[in-house]
C-alpha cells in the first residue's frame, strides 16, 4: 500500500476498523481451531448483540457531543422490570417486554429532560441516574433473580432465525434503523450539526434541546431492548445483567471511528468497533485466560481507542489541539 493511500485509510474511520476488524478476524481464526466453529460464531454474534443495542444508542448520543453512563443499568432495569411484571403481576410475557422497553424509553427521557432543562453535564448527570436506577434494580429484586420466565419468550434470546442468533437479528434491524435515520434524513443532519457546533445549530434554527431529548429516548429503549432480549436468553432475570455494559460500548464506539467530542461517526463503524471487541474477548475465552482479566482488556482497549481518537483527530485529520 502506498504512503498516499495508507493516508487516505487512516483518514476514513470506517475504512480502518474495517480491515482492523478482518486483520483481528483472520489472525483469530489461525490461532485457534475452535474459532471458526459454528457453535463459535453464534456465541460470538450473541454476545455482539446485547452489547451491540448499547453500541448503537451510545453512539447516536455521541455523535450529539453526549455520553450516558447510565444505559446499562437502564438495560438491567427493565430486564428485572419485565421478569417482574411477567412473574409478580401476570401480564403476558409479550406485552411485559413492550412495557419494559417502554420504561426504558421514559428513563431515557428523564436523562434527556435533565440534561436539557438544567442544562447539565450528560457525563456527570448519567453517573448520578445510574446510581438510582440501580438502586431501584436492588429494591425490585433484593439482589435475588426472578426465576420461572416462560418459554415461549426464551426464543428470542436462545433461537435462531435462518441460523442466525434472533438477538443479532434484532440489532442488524435496530442498526438499520438508526443508520438510515442518521445518514438519509433531515433529524440525522440535525444530530450532526448539533454535534458540530452546538450553537451554531441553534442560529440555523434547530430545536436542539428536542433533537437531543428524542435521542435519549431512542437510546433508553434500545437499552430497554436489551435488557429484556437477556432476560428472555438466560431465562431469569438477574440483578447483575447491565453490569458490563458501561465500558465497551464506548470503546466500540471510539475505536470504531465516532468521536469523543460530537459531530463524527455512524452507528455502523461503532458496530464494527463492538465486534473488534466481541472478537478479542471471545479469543481470551478460548485460550483459557481468567475471565477476570477481561475488566482489564477492557479498560485498555477503552484507553487505546480514546488516545488513537485524540491523535488522529490531531494529526491525521487536521484538527486543532
Amino acid at each position: 500500500m502506498s504512503p498516499k493511500s495508507l493516508a487516505t485509510v487512516l483518514r476514513d474511520p470506517l475504512a480502518g476498523v474495517l480491515a482492523a476488524l478482518a486483520v483481528i478476524f483472520a489472525l483469530s481464526a489461525i490461532v485457534s481451531p475452535y474459532f471458526l466453529t459454528s457453535y463459535n460464531m453464534s456465541v460470538v454474534a450473541r454476545g455482539i448483540a446485547f452489547v451491540g443495542l448499547i453500541t448503537i444508542a451510545q453512539s447516536m448520543l455521541m455523535v450529539l457531543g453526549e455520553l450516558d453512563l447510565s444505559l446499562g443499568v437502564i438495560g438491567g432495569l427493565c430486564g428485572i422490570a419485565s421478569g417482574v411484571l411477567m412473574m409478580k403481576f401476570g401480564i403476558e410475557p409479550y406485552t411485559a417486554m413492550l412495557l419494559a422497553i417502554a420504561l426504558g424509553a421514559t428513563l431515557g427521557f428523564a436523562n434527556g429532560l435533565l440534561v436539557t432543562g438544567l442544562r447539565l453535564h450528560s457525563l456527570v448527570l448519567t453517573i448520578g441516574t445510574a446510581g438510582i436506577y440501580g438502586g431501584a434494580n436492588l429494591v425490585l429484586t433484593r439482589g435475588v433473580a426472578i426465576t420461572g420466565i416462560p418459554q415461549q419468550i426464551q426464543y428470542l434470546g436462545r433461537g435462531d432465525l435462518f441460523g442466525v442468533p434472533v438477538p443479532f437479528v434484532a440489532m442488524i434491524g435496530a442498526l438499520l434503523v438508526a443508520t438510515f435515520v442518521m445518514v438519509k434524513t433531515p433529524f440525522g443532519r440535525y444530530m450532526y450539526a448539533i454535534g458540530n457546533n452546538r450553537g451554531a445549530a441553534r442560529m440555523l434554527g434547530i430545536r436542539v434541546d428536542l433533537v437531543r431529548l428524542i435521542v435519549f429516548v431512542a437510546a433508553g429503549a434500545l437499552a430497554a431492548l436489551a435488557g429484556v432480549l437477556m432476560v428472555a436468553r438466560l431465562g431469569t432475570a438477574q440483578p447483575s445483567i447491565g453490569d458490563t455494559w458501561v465500558l465497551a460500548p464506548i470503546a466500540a464506539c471510539v475505536i470504531g471511528g465516532v468521536a469523543t467530542t460530537g459531530g463524527v461517526g455512524s452507528p455502523i463503524g461503532a458496530i464494527l468497533g463492538a465486534g473488534i471487541i466481541a472478537i478479542i474477548e471471545n479469543i481470551i475465552v478460548l485460550f483459557g485466560v481468567s475471565p477476570y482479566w477481561q475488566g482489564i482488556v477492557s479498560g485498555a482497549i477503552v484507553v487505546l481507542a480514546i488516545s488513537f481518537d485524540a491523535i488522529s483527530r490531531r494529526y491525521l485529520r487536521g484538527e486543532a489541539a
